[in-house]
């Protein structure tokens, strides 16, 4: 639906308002997933990097509990680093007036065969409306 003159200026005047504000673009700026998304991996690196030095001083030194310790921060590292950056490929999908869910959209999105939830919420979707 067109917005009318009167709220196009408004629109327009809000706009002006908050591009000359830095405090708001610095706001707008620091709160990119992407840069969060990224944040995350370079951790994540920095965490792989640092139990591959405590496994190495583990095994150095022959204390297996300390390259055990350092192995198990790689892998915990890693997988945090898997789930940010999947989390930053397949963003929620917000439907006003629907339940579309992720796994829902990715199975579909495969070309796998939907799951017997999925068919059964279709069907629920489909139903006549006098049947509640």
């Amino acid at each position: 639906m067109p917005l009318s003159e009167h709220e196009q200026r408004l629109f327009e005047q809000i706009e002006r308002s908050l591009a000359e504000d830095p405090k708001f673009a610095s706001a707008v700026r620091a709160s990119d997933p992407r840069l969060h998304t990224r944040r995350r991996l370079l951790v994540a690196a920095g965490v792989i990097i640092a139990g591959l030095a405590l496994l190495v001083y583990g095994a150095v030194i022959k204390t297996p509990p300390l390259a055990v310790a350092g192995f198990v921060v790689m892998l915990a590292s890693a997988a945090f680093a898997v789930q940010s950056h999947r989390r930053a490929q397949s963003p929620d999908l917000h439907v006003v007036g629907g339940t579309t869910s992720r796994r829902r959209t990715r199975s579909r999105a495969a070309g796998r065969r939907p799951s017997f939830l999925d068919r059964m919420e279709d069907r629920w979707r489909q139903r006549p409306e006098g049947h509640r």
